[in-house]
């Protein structure tokens, strides 16, 4: 068996030129093509140096004709609205795709405009898109041709909440999550503020009430409740380079102690390859740092009859490239763990 031909669309960003970084690991592919826009013609290992010797392809500009003919899998890693023009061109070539951004997450094309200010121009794909979360969709996965990978900060919220809105066990309104995440996932090009002397030293509070990401976390938090889901998100900036800390606090519908939640967390995460329930200590950010894993625990606020639920990712691991590969393994029929099983950096 050969390998899988593969290619990266926006491998100039940090989360493209993580799948690079990702993707020479993996013992099953092939990289065919890299592209960039502002840095076409630019060396990969020049642009990011740690790939040196991996790959020195240099970063050729899009042509999703040529790229969808030469590539069985393509990832593509673009900001929100531009995948959607690329797409249908890359399937009609024959080509798999993963998008890492968020141009066909939501199943309902009206919530663009709302969301993410642009107009879908290929909303008869968006049916046929699978959410990228395994927990959830694996046996889907397994059979699609168009992956929506997950935002950093609902791969975080939503492997939090999962155990208990699958259970039933927690209300659907009331529901406050309270995530930080690293600069980088501002993006290479991030600017606004988030360089390091504004962002050393601080904390803050941004987009509230108002993050693109509400309308996925909710939309894929109903799925798991069976019923609409409505809830309070609000994302931190804080002054590290990658990973998301994310606390959900959601309030019971029944008396539940702790030792019963865990319980609940260790049974529905029972052989996830990349799910950590921890019991003895809390997660933080720094386990999970260049890792695929995803570390969880919960506790049980028996005076506000509340459950306080903490995930801990990677935002460009398990928040976006590493997602992506597992997601590669599982449309491609290898073993979910291919490339990825190894720990994460520390300290």
């Amino acid at each position: 068996m050969g390998k899988i031909k593969v290619s990266v669309i926006g491998a100039s960003g940090y989360g493209g030129a993580e799948a690079v970084r990702l993707l020479t690991m993996h013992p099953q592919v092939e990289i065919v093509h890299v592209t960039a826009e502002s840095q076409q013609g630019q060396g990969m290992s020049v642009l990011y140096p740690n790939l040196r010797g991996f790959v020195d392809q240099t970063m050729i500009a899009v042509d999703p004709e040529r790229i969808g003919r030469d590539s069985e899998v393509t990832l593509v890693s673009l900001p929100s609205g531009k995948a959607m023009d690329l797409v249908p061109t890359l399937l009609h070539q024959g080509s798999k795709v993963i998008d890492i951004a968020a141009d066909f997450r939501l199943r309902d094309a009206a919530l663009y405009p709302t969301w993410y200010k642009v107009t879908h121009t290929a909303p008869e794909y968006l049916a046929e898109a699978v959410y990228g979360l395994p927990e959830i969709y694996r046996k889907d996965l397994k059979k699609t041709r168009l992956v929506a990978n997950p935002g950093c900060y609902p791969a975080a919220s939503l492997l939090a909440l999962l155990p208990l809105l699958r259970a039933g066990v927690v209300q659907t309104t009331g529901i406050v999550i309270d995530a930080k995440s690293g600069v980088s996932g501002a993006g290479r090009g991030g600017g606004g503020g988030f360089g390091f002397a504004e962002t050393n030293e601080d904390v803050r509070a941004y987009s509230v009430t108002g993050h693109n990401h509400i309308a996925e976390i909710e939309q894929e938090c109903s799925v798991l409740a069976k019923s609409p889901v409505r809830l309070n998100f609000t994302p931190h900036l804080i002054p590290m380079t990658r990973g998301i800390l994310a606390t959900a606090y959601a309030p019971l519908k029944m008396q539940m102690s702790e030792a019963e939640a865990v319980a609940l967390y260790q049974e529905t995460y029972r052989g996830e390859p990349f799910i950590r329930v921890l019991t003895d200590v809390l997660p933080r950010t720094k386990a999970t740092l260049g890792s695929n894993y995803c570390d969880v625990s919960v506790k049980i606020d028996a005076r506000t009859s509340t459950a306080i639920a903490i995930a801990a990712i990677d935002n460009l691991g398990r928040g976006a490239a590493g997602q992506a590969v597992q997601n590669l393994n599982l449309m491609c029929g290898l073993p979910e763990t291919t490339g990825l099983h190894f720990p994460g950096i520390f300290p």
